[in-house]
């Protein structure tokens, strides 16, 4: 198959011409319409993949203008975001399908095959697999005769698995299957809660709960067939292997694009910067306001939907014709920080939670297994203390529930688990006084419930007191809600310190867990170094030559942005008076110098949760 892609943005089609051509496809690209125009009147391709917003000629007048001589390919638009009109003005020129920038890559090439097989092959009146019937016409589905009363969107859902029953649909694949006509789709959660009830509803009936199966990291599909076979066999799909290669690709295309993209937020930043100066030409703003706009359709595309969003921004306001004021240049700032600071993270990946359930309780411990299929947990088994502290290091769980009637010495090993998270790592466990680490968060179950236990749990660090009469399904919901919780890791932690020795002290105390340091000897260079560093908290020194602490916390507090950001003083001399000025300047916390590990890092810890659960913050392990 021959595919013409007519793109500008040269780092994503490049990345879309690897991932098809992983998948066998012959690609060409044309980077204007007037280019692809001329491609298209000498090749024959199966399907052009065109672009909207193109330089020369525009992708719809191109849709048009092939139609108009005659040409019969089909043609898939890519069009902006909430752009309805261009979609409808598009399809009416001849398009035959539309995806949406910024897309996934693997829905991309889903409605690339669907388009490329239209046509070809007629749906059998009965859509069959295994045991499972269903009749289009009537609307009748039934397992091993038995009726299933399906809501209207669960017989859309399962419709759309039989007519594509070796594809892997994502949660965001079948919205658009099933919601792109609807005003307001659902939220991809939804999704799951339509599997959940469908895999009920079929092993109601005798299939196993799995006949739908998640493919972990990828999304849901029907369950191979071991000993019958579907009907519906004559469209062949996209098979696992082939999607792993595919994912490798665009992983490695997200590189590619990362090491590149930085010639583009030179662009936005450098017309940002002639703009605060009064000297922002049309030139510059036109090329700013493209590149704005190709990261736009981009960053999404290759895991950055927020960074998707925060382009969007920076196209509208260097699109607006009126001039921009000076509180629109410093929403300009802060947008470039904050993409910036988005291209620095990783991947959002779609990964299960891991739950460690220690207990030997074998009637509790099925339950709970088959509850997690419901609520999407991999659960890992230890029947005893020994097994548990064996695996932990490489399982590397993110909750723990433990069970404290069926296991020995269970109240030894939630101590030790509360305390020493660093064994993931083989490290010792602290003793008092020693530096704290982060925790595994462990959730308690028995059938005691006298309050004395309970304090006894919650001295020992257990996050949840929980009763084996509940549910199996409320007890992993309790799970939920703890993972559910964000946590810290490589938060931003700048230090302003005229001691070079206190400097490091404070360096080597923080950097064993994993965040991010930025220290400053001068302060004169203070303000440069913050908004590029852009820290999640600040450590000032009070007394510094030239300018000390106090005076820079005052700079921060009197900033629009900066002004909530977390300030914790060092302070040579726990005087009244100097605390109470630095506190009445807007201080969040002080400590005494000179630096104790665990304190510092204790109430750096804090801080960083106080101030995330206000502001929404999420750090990731």
């Amino acid at each position: 198959m021959k595919i013409l892609l007519v793109e500008d943005d040269d780092l994503l089609a490049q990345a879309v011409a690897t991932a098809l051509t992983k998948q066998n496809y012959v690609v060409d690209i044309a980077a204007d319409g007037e280019a692809g125009w001329e491609l298209a009147s000498v090749c024959n391709y199966d399907l052009i993949l065109l672009d909207i917003v193109l330089p020369k000629l525009d992708g719809i007048s191109l849709c048009r203008k092939l139609r108009q001589e005659g040409y019969q390919m089909l043609i898939l638009l890519l069009t902006a975001k909430d752009t309805k009109t261009d979609k409808v003005i598009g399809l009416d020129a001849g398009a035959d399908d539309y995806v949406v920038k910024p897309f996934d890559f693997q829905e991309l090439s889903a409605r690339i095959r669907a388009l490329l097989r239209r046509g070809n092959t007629a749906l059998p009146p009965v859509l069959e697999w295994g045991r499972l019937r269903l009749n289009p016409s009537t609307c009748d589905v039934s397992y091993a005769d038995i009726a299933l009363n399906l809501t209207a969107k669960e017989f859309s859902l399962l419709d759309l698995f039989l007519r594509n029953n070796q594809r892997i649909f994502s949660r965001s694949a079948i919205v658009d299957q099933l919601w792109s006509a609807e005003k307001d789709p659902p939220e991809e959660n939804t999704i799951k809660s339509h599997i959940k009830s469908l895999r009920q509803k079929l092993k109601a009936a005798g299939a196993n709960y799995d006949f739908i199966e998640t493919i972990y990291g990828m999304g849901y599909r029907l369950k191979a067939l071991s000993h019958e076979h579907s009907c519906q066999t004559h469209e062949p799909e996209i098979d696992l292997k082939q999607q792993q290669i595919l994912l490798a690709a665009i992983a490695q295309e997200r590189e590619n694009f990362k090491a590149k993209v930085g010639s583009r937020i030179a662009v936005l930043k450098l017309a940002a910067d002639t703009l605060r100066k009064g000297i922002l030409d049309t030139q510059l703003r036109q090329e700013a306001k493209q590149e704005a706009h190709k990261l736009t359709g981009s960053l999404g595309s290759f895991g950055f939907p927020k960074g998707s969003l925060l382009a969007n921004e920076i196209e509208d306001l260097f699109q607006s014709q009126k001039s921009i004021n000076q509180a629109q240049c410093f929403h300009l700032d802060k947008l470039l920080m904050e993409l910036q600071r988005e291209l620095e993270k990783t991947p959002v990946e779609q990964t299960q939670n891991l739950l460690l359930v220690i207990s030997n309780d074998q009637q509790v411990v099925e339950e709970l297994i088959k509850e997690a299929e419901n609520q999407e947990l991999e659960v890992k088994i230890a029947t005893n203390i020994a097994t548990a502290k064996s695996i932990i290091p490489s399982l590397n769980p993110d909750v723990v529930l433990l069970d404290l009637d069926s296991v020995k010495d269970s109240l030894e090993l939630l101590t030790e688990l509360c305390q020493r998270s660093a064994m993931l790592g083989g490290t010792p466990s602290p003793t008092v006084g020693e530096m704290p680490t982060l925790q595994i968060p462990v959730l308690v179950f028995t059938e005691q419930n006298n309050f004395s236990d309970r304090i006894e749990i919650a001295r020992a660090g257990g996050r949840a007191f929980l009763q084996k009469s509940m549910p199996p399904n409320e007890i992993l919901e309790s799970v939920t809600q703890v993972l559910q919780q964000p946590r810290i890791n490589k938060a931003r932690i700048m230090v302003v310190d005229d001691d070079p020795q206190i400097l490091t002290v404070i360096k080597q105390s923080l950097e064993t867990l994993g965040l991010t340091l930025k220290t400053l000897e001068n302060p004169r260079y203070f303000w440069d170094t913050l908004t590029e560093f852009s820290p999640d908290l600040l450590i000032l020194d009070v007394e510094m030559p030239c300018i000390n602490g106090i005076e820079l916390c005052q700079v921060v507090r009197n900033d629009p942005y900066w002004k909530f950001l977390p300030i914790l003083f060092l302070v040579d001399n726990l005087q009244a008076d100097i605390v109470e000025q630095i506190f009445a300047i807007g201080a969040d916390d002080c400590l005494n110098k000179p630096i104790v590990d665990s304190q510092l890092i204790t109430r750096i810890l804090n801080r960083l949760e106080r101030i995330k659960l206000i502001t929404g913050l999420k750090f990731k392990l």
